[in-house]
């Protein structure tokens, strides 16, 4: 199983990127998928989550900027990041889990957001 991300790079303050991460492989089950992110310094956090059930969650800090989104026919999620701040800056990571608990995880890509 791997997952890509794509999509990260440097943008100004109040600018937007969308991330697309995309899994291959023997993905079976699949429930969650998520966005973390790792700031220079700082321990992982949630950004975002979407369940196959439909359910979504926002870290508060993202709520009304970030929407998390996917295509269960291609394993993709996508990530759109509008009003972008310097405080966004970090590695972000998608996470797949299935309905065994098993956990996948893209490589990371990197956002820089400059003030």
């Amino acid at each position: 199983v791997q997952l890509v991300e794509s999509g990260g790079g440097l943008v100004q303050t109040g600018g937007s990127l969308r991330l697309s991460c995309a899994g291959s492989g023997a993905i079976y089950r699949l429930n969650v998928m998520s966005w973390y992110r790792r700031a220079p310094g700082k321990s992982r956090e949630l950004v975002a989550t979407s369940t196959s059930g439909g359910s979504i969650y926002y870290a508060d800090s993202v709520k009304g900027r970030f929407t998390i989104s996917r295509d269960n026919t291609k394993n993709t999620v996508y990530l759109q990041m509008n009003s972008l701040k310097p405080e966004d800056t970090a590695v972000y990571y998608c996470n797949f889990q299935n309905w065994d608990g098993v956990d996948y995880w893209g490589q990371g890509t990197q956002v820089t957001v400059s003030s």
